[in-house]
Parts: structure tokens; C-alpha cells; sequence
């Protein structure tokens, strides 16, 4: 679904490529992988279906993304599991969405923003995720995964 949105670049406007989709459910900022690894293999990972939608909208004002509800609990599973690791804290509420687009101050997103887009999903898995910026945008590498029980 989210693939048939109008992707073309815009100015000051960068699509994120559909490889690298995902929804975070915790930030840790530096952690240590095997630190975070033992943690999450005594999780209790509770079944979850995300809702993605309504619509595109704005996560402030340089994120467009596809809102995600239904992770609530999953994300905060992850939080209580990893609590103590990493340099950054949990934040305070947590925000489900699939970043679709990097945008910057003021450019225009009239194209996708507003688009409906609903679909739903049984997470199968998490994933401990490192994010390295590069100046073509971030990559990403699965370190480790972890099975949601059915």
C-alpha cells in the first residue's frame, strides 16, 4: 500500500526507500548490542496487530509519515525489557509511524501528506536495528531478531 504513494523527489524532500520502512519502538542512542541482546531474549513480547493510517500526515515538521496504532504495548515491553541501556532515555509517549519522507524547513508535501493509506498487519518480530547516517541518508543493519509468539 504504502509503495503506490507518489514517490517522486521534490525539492528538499527525501523519500526514504521502502527497504528501509520500520516502525521504532524504542530509540537507544549508543547501547552495546550484546548488552541489549541478553535483555530481550527475557522479554515478554505480546502479540500485536499494527494499524497503519488513516493517512499521511506530519510528524513535526520534517517527517512525513503513515501513522502506526496498535504497539503500544509492544513498544513498552521492549522499554521494560532494555530499561537502563543506552544513552538515551525512553520517551515519555510513545508515537507509532512509519517514516515515508525527511523533509526540510518549509518545503511543500501536498502530494502525499493527506493521502489515505489503511492497512493492518500481525508484527511477527522485533529487531535490535543500527542506524549509521551517511550523507545519503541512514543505513540500517538487523543485529539481532527476536520471534513474537502466536
Amino acid at each position: 500500500m504504502l509503495r503506490e504513494l507518489p514517490r517522486k523527489d521534490q525539492r528538499d524532500v527525501r523519500f526514504v526507500a521502502p527497504e528501509n520502512w520500520h516502525a521504532t519502538l524504542r530509540f537507544l542512542g549508543d547501547a552495546d548490542p550484546d548488552r541489549v541482546a541478553d535483555a530481550m531474549q527475557y522479554a515478554a513480547l505480546p502479540a500485536a496487530t499494527a494499524k497503519v493510517g488513516p493517512a499521511i500526515d506530519m510528524l513535526g515538521t520534517h517527517s512525513v509519515i503513515a501513522p502506526v496504532a496498535g504497539l503500544d504495548e509492544l513498544a513498552a515491553a521492549v522499554v521494560g525489557a532494555t530499561d537502563g541501556i543506552g544513552t538515551l532515555a525512553p520517551r515519555s509517549t510513545y508515537t507509532g509511524h512509519i517514516t515515508i519522507a525527511r523533509v526540510k524547513r518549509a518545503a511543500i508535501v501536498r502530494k502525499v501528506v493527506g493521502m489515505l493509506c489503511e492497512s493492518s498487519f500481525d508484527v511477527a518480530e522485533v529487531a535490535l536495528v543500527e542506524s549509521r547516517l551517511h550523507p545519503t541518508g541512514a543505513v540500517y543493519t538487523t543485529l539481532a531478531t527476536w520471534r513474537i509468539p502466536t
